[in-house]
């Protein structure tokens, strides 16, 4: 059986350009490079027991009896050429299984990520609610952490941020910026906001606004002053609206509709499409503004009027998923096809790439 460096590995990896790393039994090292899935061939059939193996060089005592005790274990582990990871150990079938997120060093910008411009006002703001939302692995991570950076870089302001885990470590620049790690720093999301707000803040991060607590505390945060920013797994601006109203039970409903109203900043929602060259990826974003109009139609429960109010809503830097993914084909950016398989609309596609194709 042969014995894997996972340092070593993580630098190959690495170095192909790869997002993610995979190990599950019965099949070699699995790698995501460019959104596909591909098997590292020159590696055996991973076992059980070289799994374990591998997870015993990145964790410590507590983390490996947590794994050996099958719970599922989440922790970020540094090679010792000094890249960064964020790692998920877990179970399947009896059998061990790993994830492997590999995160930059160095934290993109805004203009990096080729994010629009209305971003960088969101951030600036005084106070409020600000939320970056798309599927699992659409790097909403990243885009905060360029959020933050920006933040660090033109105000002056203490930041909080609450991760699991960290994933991005910040330098203290304009800002002093404490990150708090669940599991190792506090035992939950929900009680370190309670905490933060005891601890002089002026933004907070929230890796994911995840349960009820999360939710109704980051709400609580924004409304006493502080500009929050998290995270949530949908996939449009109106049904992030619709997820945080739908968690509450109905007699609170019509409460969090105003509380909502009044603090949210803007929802940017996106997804990862590859490149037409075939050699990295690129953000579609769907970007709301919360405008007078907007925060009307949260509080009063017509969020079915948002798609529409999005694209209406360019002067105020609003744009929908569909008018991303067109202006990425329009300049070459992306391949129609791609812009196909993620569209809301083929209609609303079609027009907005100027009747140019006939899908």
């Amino acid at each position: 059986m042969q014995t894997i460096n996972i340092d070593a590995l993580l630098d190959e990896v690495r170095n192909l350009g790869c997002s993610d790393l995979h190990f599950t039994t019965n099949i070699p090292p699995v790698v995501r490079l460019h959104g596909s899935l591909r098997k590292l061939s020159a590696y055996d059939d991973m076992t059980n027991e070289s799994i374990m193996a591998i997870a015993a060089q990145m964790t410590n005592s507590r983390q490996l009896e947590s794994i050996k005790a099958f719970i599922d274990t989440d922790f970020s582990y540094v090679t010792k050429a000094g890249y960064r990871h964020r790692v998920n150990v877990y179970h399947q079938r009896g059998q061990a299984g790993i994830a492997i997120r590999l995160l930059r060093n160095d934290i993109p910008t805004l203009k990096d990520l080729n994010l629009p411009p209305v971003v960088a006002e969101f951030v600036m703001r005084p106070r409020g609610l600000i939320l970056v939302t798309g599927p699992t692995g659409s790097g909403k991570s990243t885009s905060l952490a360029a959020m933050i950076d920006y933040v660090n870089d033109h105000r002056s302001a203490h930041v909080i941020t609450i991760e699991d885990p960290i994933e991005y470590v910040h330098e203290h620049k304009r800002c002093m910026i404490n990150q708090r790690e669940v599991g190792a720093d506090v035992d939950s999301f929900a009680g370190a906001l309670r905490a933060a707000l005891r601890e002089d803040p002026d933004v907070i991060l929230v890796g994911e606004m995840r349960d009820f607590e999360t939710i109704t505390a980051a709400v609580t945060a924004a409304e006493t002053g502080h500009l929050v920013m998290s995270t949530l797994h949908t996939t449009s601006a109106a049904d992030t609206v619709n997820r945080i109203i739908d968690v509450f039970p109905a007699h609170q409903q019509s409460q969090i509709r105003t509380q909502l109203a009044a603090t949210l900043v803007g929802i940017m929602t996106q997804t990862l499409v590859p490149t037409s060259d075939g050699e990295g990826r690129v953000a579609a974003t769907e970007i709301l503004s919360a405008t007078d109009a907007i925060s009307a139609m949260v509080r009063d429960g017509k969020t079915h009027m948002i798609p529409s109010a999005i694209q209406t809503g360019k002067a105020q830097g609003m744009m929908c998923l569909d008018q991303s993914l067109a202006k990425l084909v329009n300049d070459g950016t992306i391949t129609i096809d791609s812009a196909i398989e993620r569209c809301a609309s083929r209609v609303d596609l079609q027009r907005f790439m100027g009747n140019r194709y006939d899908l």
